[in-house]
């Protein structure tokens, strides 16, 4: 392990600038979902199921959203394609606390859908800046500042909100995002090397059908050898859907899919034992105490973040997963809140490393010119896991108990990743024969 790449890293003004905007950027919308809550809640006079079904329609927008926010990036440059969440955050905001339910939800859908995509940004332009095992101890920090901006946020949001602040609280965070979204349009991170520059979709397909025109036999006039540009765009015809379609997706690859498919399950772990946490304490009378098994939770996150960014060498994402999800089992079983605090540190320490290792794998395998459109598609993986994680831990936490919720998620967790290893498996030896 090597501590001082953090010292190095963070000498770079570029890199440090772009941590220190991501992390307050994404501190308005951690809050957020406390705030909403708790608006209906205690505004609307609506039950927790009706604030779940919100916050999953707010989840739907951001995954839907997330993939398109991405490609925009890739095709036009970070400024324009913040333009809409810029303008959209503060509108939307500031208006969701002063309508009925009814209103609400389809406002937190389009709110969702047009959020500033500051986490996949961070991530592309991390991928942009930092190379080599910087780009390990990049993401790993990430991934740190991550966990910081989750123990401010959604403290912050509870505070105002049981003091009686959530239309204010709400208010501010749309004001906050955009102004956010406006220093990082200042900013202006860059999303891909100088050496590729930006080429919108049309110029894309423009280019490469002069290319199959160029490299065709009399390409000039249409001789014997060939039919000409015309006869040749004739006979290929115009890209049906299902070649744009197929084109559009060409980054996308196994391996790629098994990354999503890592940040899915880890979603799912986080989320599952999130609300695992909060009924097993909320059974037991001591909802009070969340607080101190989160703390312990997040700051073992941090510790393992710090240490996977100082390794020489990467660990491979379904591996860490597997871990996490394994450690997440014994959670379970804990009988008072100091043991469920201790014990959620082992699965804690390998959060922010499952992350880091994700980020960084996207980042390796696609290229720069998609790279913006693959991370949106990570963060719906990620978001769609979160949104998987909490209500199957509810099932089974109403069935069976609180254990359930842990046991739940951390054995879907390892079939995750034991399907996965086999996957993974059986292709070398295909590659192999």
């Amino acid at each position: 392990m090597n501590f001082a790449l953090y010292r190095e890293l963070l000498a770079v003004p570029r890199i440090r600038r772009l941590l220190i905007v991501g992390m307050i950027a994404r501190i308005p919308h951690s809050a957020a979902g406390v705030l909403l809550t708790l608006h209906i809640v205690l505004n609307l006079d609506k039950g927790y199921a009706a604030a779940g079904a919100a916050a999953a329609v707010m989840t739907i927008g951001i995954a839907v959203g997330a993939p398109w926010r991405g490609r925009r990036v890739d095709t036009v440059g970070l400024r324009r394609a913040l333009i809409p969440s810029v303008v959209s955050e503060t509108i939307i905001w500031s208006v969701v606390p002063h309508v009925s339910y009814e209103w609400l939800l389809p406002l937190v859908f389009v709110g969702g859908l047009l959020t500033l995509p500051i986490f996949s940004v961070v991530r592309q332009s991390l991928g942009v800046l930092a190379v080599g095992n910087q780009r390990r101890t990049a993401f790993a920090l990430d991934a740190i500042t991550t966990e910081v901006v989750f123990m401010i946020g959604p403290a912050a949001g509870a505070v105002a909100a049981t003091s009686g602040f959530t239309v204010a609280g709400l208010t501010v965070v749309g004001v906050s995002t955009s102004l956010a979204g406006l220093f990082l349009m200042w900013f202006n991170p860059p999303t891909r090397s100088a050496a590729q520059p930006a080429v919108s979709a049309s110029g894309q397909r423009h280019a490469a059908e002069v290319a199959a025109v160029s490299a065709a036999p009399g390409h000039l006039h249409g001789t014997a050898a060939g039919p000409g540009p015309a006869g040749i765009l004739r006979a290929a015809g115009r890209p049906g859907l299902r070649d744009k379609v197929t084109g559009s997706f060409t980054w996308f690859t196994a391996t790629v899919g098994a990354v999503f498919a890592v940040a899915a399950g880890a979603g799912m772990v986080l989320s599952g034992s999130d609300v695992g946490i909060v009924a097993a304490l909320e059974r037991g009378g001591h909802q009070s105490e969340i607080g101190i098994v989160f703390l312990f939770w997040c700051a073992a996150s941090v510790v393992g973040g710090l240490v996977y960014g100082a390794m020489h060498r990467p660990v491979s994402p379904i591996v860490l997963l597997l871990g996490m999800a394994a450690l997440t089992i014994p959670m379970g079983f804990a009988q008072d809140t100091w043991t469920l605090a201790a014990v959620s540190v082992l699965p804690g320490l390998l959060c922010a490393p499952v992350l880091s290792a994700a980020s960084e794998k996207v980042a390796e395998l696609v290229v720069e010119d998609r790279r913006g459109e693959a991370m949106g598609w990570y963060g719906s993986a990620l978001t769609g896991g979160v949104a998987l994680g909490a209500p199957l831990a509810g099932v089974f936490i109403d069935a069976v108990g609180p254990a359930g919720g842990f046991v739940s998620v951390g054995v879907s967790g390892v079939a995750l990743c034991l399907v996965g290893l086999l996957l993974q498996a059986r292709r070398r030896r295909r590659a192999a024969v």
